[in-house]
């Protein structure tokens, strides 16, 4: 079937691009491969970063493009595909100001005569998703083409004028052929290049499927992985936590890309039946008065999902949960409308024997708790098999902390929604993956820290 752009907000087939063939896909790894043999690892870093900061420049001064190709093919709003532009612009001039410093050679403490040089290890594949097609990018491609590496890039079959775009900008920026290359493979194609020798890495972003089945491959081949998989994130909101600000930051948590994001908030759980009566009444009126629309419209807060797919996938889950006892608030079926949208939906009384408890809901749909302790809350929050991210809002600041070192997340987040930016590292523990992209933890994932010690010479 190839790559192709459908519109989610009307169903409509815009364009197609096929599948590349076996040989294109040999000929694209060698030339990268000698890329990086007879080039690029060779350059001082300082020149490899300037060519990630310029492709940073391009991408400012083409934000209109660029953001008006995320609304057309996977149908985010125009507000948060402009945020994904500047946010995907940040890390790349992030890495083109500090990769410098991140790879300098470090001292061994104590040891006077060691020293650490960290050094790039070769072509990696990147597999990559539709929900940031820009953002995902450069959380990989800044610091691996800073650090030496070259990419081989598969995004998802959902968004390939997107992929041919970020391309592009490398193209524009100068670099040299083989640095970044875009693939239009399948999944078969892409495991025969984890077979290959000369990749030398794997990261993907993706299902826990995908993620299990890539990380078995590149184990038997012996390769370094990095996953960022699902996420189920809970946010406690304790006692004494200010009302209006923890149904803002939550309502704004949940509707992050129409709910189709890993790290957005999936599950609100509320300490105190008096209070969790009241937020579950806000959160309501809020979620009826979100203006659902044409993503390229700036007053649409919520937009189409991705795909036919992916509507009738979230339905049959709250069908399910319902079936199972849950109780539906509001919200719960597709709109009237053409295109892939789904209603603003809160789901509540969710036992733990609920299918729907254990899994991840991507769009629109918030599971709502209410307990009568702060250890409720906190079973609550790590009876998941992901640990991607988590929110606490509270009033007492030390309390909110003690409360994040009980959680099992890779990241949590003390009265907001997540809050990711290129300077803090990213990922998550469990089910959600293993690995850290952004920060200088990013940059280190695929280097070797080569050890170099000196003996000294005995005098004869």
């Amino acid at each position: 079937m190839g790559f192709r752009t459908v519109n989610p907000a009307t169903g409509e087939l815009l364009k197609e691009f096929p599948f590349q063939t076996d040989e294109e896909i040999r000929m694209a790894l060698h030339v990268a491969h000698e890329r990086y043999h007879r080039d690029w690892k060779h350059r001082p870093v300082t020149q490899r970063a300037q060519f990630v900061a310029r492709a940073g420049e391009i991408l400012r001064t083409k934000r209109d493009e660029y953001a008006r190709l995320l609304t057309l093919e996977m149908g985010k709003v125009i507000g948060q595909a402009y945020y994904e532009v500047d946010l995907a612009a940040d890390i790349l001039a992030y890495y083109g100001k500090h990769a410098g410093t991140f790879l300098q050679p470090r001292a061994v403490p104590d040891v006077p005569d060691a020293v650490i040089i960290t050094e790039p290890i070769g072509a990696l594949l990147a597999i990559e998703p539709w929900n940031f097609p820009y953002y995902q990018i450069a959380r990989v491609a800044a610091p691996q083409i800073a650090a030496g590496n070259v990419l081989l890039m598969k995004q998802a079959q959902e968004v390939p004028q997107s992929a041919l775009a970020f391309a592009r900008l490398f193209v524009e920026a100068g670099t040299p052929e083989g640095v970044y290359t875009n693939l239009f493979c399948t999944v078969e194609q892409a495991g025969c290049l984890i077979d290959d020798f000369r990749i030398r890495g794997v990261t993907l972003t993706g299902s826990e499927r995908a993620g299990a089945a890539v990380a078995e491959r590149a184990g038997r081949n012996l390769k370094k992985v990095v996953l960022e998989l699902g996420g189920s994130d809970p946010a406690i909101v304790l006692e004494d936590a200010p009302i209006e600000q923890a149904v803002r930051q939550c309502v704004l948590g949940r509707m992050i890309n129409s709910g189709q994001a890993c790290a957005s908030i999936k599950r609100m759980i509320v300490v105190g039946r008096e209070r969790g009566a009241q937020i579950l009444q806000i959160l309501v009126e809020q979620y009826a008065a979100l203006p659902v629309g044409e993503p390229s419209d700036p007053a649409s807060a919520i937009g189409p999902l991705v795909s036919e797919r992916a509507v009738d996938g979230l339905i049959a889950q709250i069908h399910a949960a319902k079936a199972a006892g849950a109780r539906i608030v509001c919200g719960g079926r597709r709109m009237n409308r053409p295109g892939f949208y789904v209603e603003p939906t809160i789901i509540t009384d969710i036992a733990g024997d609920n299918p729907f408890f254990h899994q991840e809901a991507f769009g629109p749909v918030l599971s709502f708790h209410v307990v009568d302790t702060e250890d409720e809350a906190i079973h609550i929050a790590n009876a998941t098999k992901f640990g991607l991210g988590s929110s606490v809002f509270s009033a007492d600041i030390e309390r909110a902390k003690r409360v994040a070192d009980r959680i099992e997340a890779g990241m949590v987040f003390i009265n907001s929604f997540v809050n990711a930016g290129p300077e803090v590292p990213f990922g998550g523990v469990k089910n959600s993956g293993f690995g850290r992209e952004l920060s200088e933890l990013g940059i280190a994932e695929f280097v070797n820290r080569k050890l170099v010690r000196v003996a000294q010479i005995e005098p004869s």
